[in-house]
């Protein structure tokens, strides 16, 4: 039984104790067995022999001074900073290990054993070999040997790849999609893009610049790095008109990288879709485009070009700097990248969190030569509803799978809502009726009604079956709500001609033959945007009056339902105490009075006859 749990190698050493030594009680051999170790211990301690060896001194027990790491988000952009302190290389940030209560705090793994995570066994006790005489006289056979070197070839073979260090955060977001302690991250300063990035991007005595503006498809308007374009556009003009007086200047490379297209269906054009981003990039502030890359890091498309190109840009030893809004995709990107080069990559924290990345980060074994590519923090915008909204409330905005429309056909004087975020009053229409698109998470529900009844739908269901906000307190939160006419023209029915954007959030796609004043209602700071349609396509199977069929609707109606049963039992408890109740002795009593009506009918009876 032992020999069949004890693996090989332990088995021989037990084994060769047994078959060369004789087993022999002395009292010698066990006299004193705690001297030894303590006079080891003694001696590696060096103590004084007159204290007792059970007694050790406090300096061998003091915690070493730990560097505090500046609360800075440079991340590794240097070398000798990175060489000095430890960068966190999922996220950014300065590592330290002294204070859990600072960024960047993290925990050093400990050391496994070779034989960690081993497989076990399994095999059935018929099938194992029957132990030999000679194996239990203690002389091994060929069988145990070969046993061995097998077992011995097996753990060389088994190569256990070391997982990089990194912070508590970033472990707490790859394993549970989350943040430890959200009030950790406030400690650290904002990034300030025009000072950290901004003064190397214009010096002219860096290396090839190459920019890759990373915006997400789903929310072009309100995911473009409007700061970014204005900056980059200063500094081109800038170094071009030096580089042509004959000075040196550093012109950058602009590339917009579109991500995320997989969230649009698969029916729209690229031809169309990229004349269209082009078209929206120079309203953004970018003059000129060095290229333009449409690319799905979940999917692989058009990642293997984007680094083809990116490569040519930045040549032996360019600097390539990835930016754009928070949730843009800039790291899901970066890590696709590494991922098609099949290059030694640290794979970059990436999660649906605002803000994951807290520090510039080196990454190293993706460009060839001495090239560089850095991953910035995420800008953030305020004019976007996302940044207004808890955790819970992000994950209903989020858009995760492939958009679907959702189309009404509505007249003068009806309303749609999305959530308790976004309402578009359909005001003035020159025809009688209008198609209007809803381009947003699915996890969103939707309510179309009259107007006149908005003040209604405001108290009674906001916070309830109008999500987000969540809970009747966030709608007082969120602030108040401002409203922006828009004015739409349309020149066909078949199609939508026009968008109104909510950034952050998504569209409305307006399909009309005339003209209509719209009015949208949102909170105060949230930008709302018209543009040309990118997506014409609506549904053809129209939505009804009332609420959408969602998740968030049914539980809402269930848990209205089950309060106003709640509240019938108390009103039927409350009347029911109020009627009088007929005790006991009442019912006595009327049995008695009863009797003795009885015995005189029958008295005057006898008394007559």
């Amino acid at each position: 039984m032992i020999a069949r749990n004890l693996l090989p190698t332990k088995l021989k050493k037990l084994l060769c104790q047994i078959s060369v030594s004789t087993y022999a009680y002395t009292t010698k051999s066990i006299s004193n067995p705690i001297a030894p170790i303590l006079e080891t211990s003694i001696e590696f301690e060096n103590h004084n022999p007159k204290t007792s060896p059970f007694l050790f001194s406090s300096r061998h027990f003091s915690t070493k001074s730990h560097r505090v790491s500046p609360l800075t988000r440079d991340g590794n952009y240097d070398d000798k900073t990175s060489q000095i302190i430890q960068i966190c290389p999922g996220c950014g940030v300065h590592m330290q290990e002294s204070d859990i209560t600072q960024p960047g705090h993290f925990i050093r793994p400990s050391t496994k054993k070779p034989d960690y995570n081993l497989s076990i066994n399994r095999n059935p006790v018929a099938e194992e070999f029957e132990v030999s005489d000679s194996f239990k006289k203690g002389l091994f056979t060929e069988l145990v040997e070969s046993e061995n070197l097998k077992h011995d070839d097996v753990m060389k073979q088994k190569e256990f790849p070391e997982k990089p260090v990194v912070c508590t955060r970033c472990h707490t977001l790859r394993n549970y999609g989350r943040v430890k302690d959200p009030s950790v991250e406030n400690l650290l300063p904002s990034f300030d893009f025009d000072h950290t990035v901004g003064r190397r991007l214009m010096s002219i005595n860096v290396a090839r610049t190459v920019v890759l503006m990373i915006v997400d498809v789903s929310d072009f308007d309100g995911s473009f790095p409007r700061t970014v374009a204005s900056l980059v556009a200063r500094t081109v003009d800038e170094n071009s008109w030096a580089w042509k007086s004959g000075k040196s200047g550093n012109v950058p490379r602009v590339v917009l990288v579109v991500t995320k297209i997989d969230l649009l269906p698969s029916s729209i054009s690229p031809s169309r879709l990229e004349h269209w981003v082009r078209t929206r990039a120079r309203v953004g502030g970018v003059g000129k485009l060095t290229s333009v890359h449409l690319v799905s890091a979940v999917k692989d498309w058009g990642v293997k070009n984007l680094f083809d190109d990116v490569v040519g840009l930045a040549g032996p030893r360019g600097h390539v700097w990835a930016v754009g809004a928070q949730n843009a995709g800039k790291s899901t990107l970066i890590n696709a990248i590494g991922k098609c080069v099949g290059g030694k990559l640290t794979h970059l924290t990436e999660a649906p969190v605002p803000g994951t990345t807290l520090g510039i980060v080196r990454v190293e074994g993706v460009l060839p030569r001495n090239a560089k590519l850095f991953d910035t923090p995420g800008l953030v915008h305020p004019y976007q509803i996302p940044s207004r909204l808890n955790r819970e409330e992000q994950k209903l905005v989020h858009i995760s799978k492939e958009l679907k429309p959702r189309t009404y056909r509505i007249k003068a004087g009806y309303s749609i809502h999305i959530g308790g975020l976004v309402r578009l009053d359909l005001e003035e229409l020159s025809v009688d009726s209008a198609y209007i698109t809803v381009w947003a998470s699915p996890f969103l529900p939707l309510h179309m009604g009259k107007t006149e009844h908005v003040s209604t739908m405001i108290e009674d269901h906001f916070g309830r079956q109008l999500q987000p906000p969540i809970g009747e307190e966030r709608v007082h939160e969120l602030g108040c709500w401002v409203k922006k006419e828009c004015h739409v023209t349309g020149h066909w029915w078949d199609y939508s001609s026009e968008d109104i954007a909510i950034a952050g959030l998504g569209w409305f796609a307006i399909g009309l033959k005339g003209e209509a004043v719209l009015g949208v209602w949102t909170y105060e700071g949230i930008d709302v945007i018209v543009r040309n349609s990118v997506l014409p396509q609506r549904s053809h199977n129209f939505e009804v009056a009332g609420f959408t069929t969602s998740k968030i609707v049914s539980q809402a109606d269930r848990k209205l339902n089950k309060n106003q049963r709640k509240e019938e039992k108390k009103k039927k408890k409350k009347n029911d105490s109020s009627t009088p109740s007929i005790t006991t002795d009442a019912v006595l009593q009327r049995l008695d009075a009863s009797s003795v009506s009885a015995e005189m009918d029958a008295t005057r009876t006898i008394e007559q006859t």
